[in-house]
């Protein structure tokens, strides 16, 4: 099993400095989303307060030239904090601190999809959109190998290993348990977390939030994943389909209703939105992940839990379908639908952005709006 070699350095010795005083600085490490639209980046700086608000967090800059967001000849990139956490490996009084990018100019950075999509809710913000979204992963070794697997082979087949418990069927959890926990420390809203199909994926949930803060808790949760699976000296994929051949991709199947949704009566705004969606299909698969589809395309086979990417299907209690309604949604006549087609490496904001302009705005076509 390959791991960094950072992961051998020793923890306790480095223990003894982290229980050193601080004084009354505090330590805020700026994240942001970089030019490929699913990497992080970060930096820390010093701060001579406690800050309460995120409004009350300095604005900041980097280099663009070196996070594939800028040229060398006109490189700042402006930091512009968006969200605030508590920081599970400083711990408190330390912050996190999720950032907007944006240009020399002060215009968006093309992979800041938060702008637009913090304007789009802002808009249906009276509907009250609930989101939960359903992160899967893999973890794996520092050679790209899936963590726990022989080093020439394969393990077992698929089927012992969903919500698996034992040595030869859950690869990884202390992974998981750390990451739940600095989750919960930091204020993420994750709500659960499992082993899936495939040996060494796991899938944690976030939410449910409303409007913006569904992106916003997802990308600090991922954030946190990527640390910790620094300090244990393995990676964690988002790719959706780390693995070819008969193994499960990696999707990030997202919940979404409304308050008229989850109103007695709400399967009526349920199946209106999911017509909706029928009709824009090819809009959603171009915002479900980074490359356009071409990530997704190696997922939605209609095989193995998935829709074909090609065509659009809805179905009760269905996970091969686009879109599913769980059975007690469709016995209580009111709740949710979930999306299934965005991919495990999907930015969040993009996601809950498309759900937005065709569900609650009505928008049609390939294109979004101009508001």
């Amino acid at each position: 099993m390959a791991t960094s070699s950072s992961a051998s350095l020793s923890k306790v010795i480095k223990q003894q400095y982290m229980e050193l005083s601080q004084g009354d600085k505090v330590q805020a490490m700026y994240i942001w989303v970089d030019g490929t639209g699913e990497g992080l980046r970060c930096k820390t700086r010093t701060l001579d307060f406690e800050p309460k608000s995120v409004e009350e967090l300095p604005e900041w800059n980097f280099d663009g030239s070196s996070t594939y967001q800028a040229e060398g000849s006109n490189s700042d990139m402006y930091l512009i904090p968006a969200a605030m956490f508590r920081d599970p490996f400083r711990k408190d009084p330390n912050k996190l601190v999720l950032c907007e990018v944006f240009k020399y100019n002060r215009m968006p950075a093309e992979t800041n999809l938060r702008v637009r999509c913090n304007k789009v809710m802002k808009m249906v913000e009276d509907q009250v959109p609930w989101f939960g979204m359903e992160q899967e992963y893999t973890i794996l070794g520092t050679d790209g190998h899936p963590f726990g697997w022989p080093s020439n082979g394969f393990p077992g087949p698929q089927g012992p290993y969903y919500c698996g418990v034992g040595a030869d069927k859950a690869y990884g959890r202390d992974i998981v348990e750390a990451h739940y926990r600095a989750c919960l420390y930091a204020g993420v809203q994750i709500c659960g977390t499992n082993a899936e199909v495939m040996p060494a994926q796991w899938e944690f949930q976030v939410g449910p939030c409303e409007g913006i803060d569904m992106g916003d808790h997802l990308w600090v949760a991922r954030f946190i994943l990527h640390h910790v699976c620094e300090d244990f000296g393995v990676i964690a994929s988002f790719d959706p389909k780390p693995i070819p051949g008969n193994w499960n991709g990696a999707g990030c199947h997202t919940n979404f209703s409304t308050k008229e949704m989850r109103e007695d009566g709400g399967l009526k705004a349920i199946e209106d939105s999911i017509e909706k969606l029928g009709r824009r299909h090819r809009y959603h698969i171009r915002a479900y992940d980074p490359k356009g589809g071409l990530d997704n395309a190696r997922r939605l086979t209609g095989h193995h839990e998935t829709s074909n990417i090609n065509e659009f299907s809805a179905g009760v209690a269905n996970r091969g379908a686009s879109i599913r309604i769980p059975r007690n949604v469709g016995q209580e006549k009111k709740g949710y639908f979930e999306d299934r087609r965005p991919s495990a490496n999907c930015d969040p904001y993009g996601v809950t952005e498309a759900l937005i302009r065709t569900c609650l705005l009505g928008e049609e076509g390939d294109e979004p709006a101009d508001y």
